[in-house]
């Protein structure tokens, strides 16, 4: 395992994608580089800013002055995850054509997850395809949502269900951002940071169990946690851009999770992290349900999830959760089922996930009801 780095110069993780390639850039101030960098990749080119309401209360002057020079339009919506509707979706491709946003433009999205999915999505249907830079304002989007290109709107049939794979040019993870970040929105991002120690990296998730509150606290250990996230996940989007085999492992908790957020509305009742968290621990749980890993190993898990403030178990999602054939029916929505067979990523041990193909759901039900009951 590798010291946090250290020093002014920013971080940078290559996407390694082809002619699709693209960096991320990490650090504090640099979002304050985004129009020298955009000069650099698009000259000329008109650029829309498309955020939330709440995020442009605090970042969307400094992001406009960044790329002073430029012609610039802005797009701000609502905040929150009702937002990735297609009734929003259709506002913002309204929007940016009304704007005149042009092939060779770019849209530049700031915000969290909500924002990036949805104006990355924007961008790969709006005349067919335009470019887009990711300038992600929280710690989920700094270190998952804005890398890969996954974008999607959520359906009532489920999370991130009507979307398209399409790359940005350019991230830009102002560490400096999260300044502004919602303790409880901070700790929901820290799901995904664990989740990249479970599912593959043990070494980084003892480092996270010795220095969680470090990267709480900002500095050095919060961009090297937020390094080596996005360089985990740069390696797996460059071997499966498209999500047909190791990229599953980034699902880590998903399913579980994406069932609960759904059942809660996909409301502040339960952010997407804390979702997330819940989980893992029951992919955990159930792992060693199966006899793939010893309990006091999940409990490890488990315990670290809890000890930074995340729920891990279904009886804390506020306001409740249906029953098991609610909940079941929810699951058969995810992604991954394929010919109505449920797939899970489990896990072996500590940063040892793979994925398990053709789950009973049987087993699954049966699985649920203990911790239902």
């Amino acid at each position: 395992m590798t010291a946090p780095l250290r020093g002014s110069e920013p971080i940078v993780v290559d996407v390694a994608l082809g002619e699709r390639s693209y960096d991320i850039v990490i650090g504090r101030g640099q979002l304050a580089t985004l129009g020298a960098r955009i000069a650099k990749l698009r000259p000329g080119a008109k650029i829309a800013i498309v955020s939330d309401r709440n995020v442009a209360a605090y970042h969307l002057d400094a992001a406009k002055a960044a790329v002073a020079g430029s012609a610039v339009a802005t797009v701000v919506l609502p905040p929150g995850e009702t937002t990735k509707s297609f009734t929003q979706l259709a506002a913002l491709c309204d929007a940016l054509i009304a704007h005149r946003i042009e092939r060779g433009d770019l849209v530049v999205a700031l915000g969290g997850g909500v924002i990036g999915d949805l104006a990355g999505f924007a961008a790969a249907i709006v005349r067919r395809g335009l470019d887009y830079v990711q300038a992600p304002t929280s710690l989920l989007a700094q270190v998952d949502s804005s890398v890969g290109g996954k974008t999607a709107i959520d359906s009532p049939h489920g999370k991130n269900l009507v979307g398209a794979f399409h790359q940005p040019v350019l991230v830009i993870a102002d560490t400096a951002l999260l300044d502004t970040l919602p303790a409880r929105e901070f700790r929901s991002g820290y799901a995904e940071v664990a989740k990249y120690g479970l599912l593959g990296d043990a070494a980084f998730f003892a480092w996270l169990e010795a220095n969680w509150q470090d990267v709480f606290a900002g500095g050095s250990a919060r961009e090297h946690a937020i390094a080596t996230s996005c360089r985990a996940k740069a390696a797996i989007v460059a071997r499966d851009e498209r999500e047909t085999g190791d990229r599953m492992l980034l699902n880590l908790g998903h399913t579980f999770g994406h069932a609960l957020e759904a059942a809660a509305g996909f409301s502040d009742r339960l952010l997407h992290g804390e979702a997330i968290a819940i989980g893992m621990a029951l992919a955990f749980a159930f792992s060693a349900r199966r006899g793939l890993l010893p309990q006091a190993e999940a409990d490890r898990a488990i315990h670290h999830l809890a000890a930074v403030g995340l729920p891990t178990q279904i009886s804390q999602v506020p306001g409740g959760v249906p029953d098991v054939d609610g909940l079941m029916t929810l699951i058969g929505q995810d992604k991954k089922v394929a010919r109505g067979q449920l797939t899970f990523i489990l896990a072996r041990g500590i940063g040892a996930a793979y994925v398990a193909r053709d789950v009973e759901a049987a087993d699954v039900r049966a699985f649920l009801d203990t911790k239902l009951g």
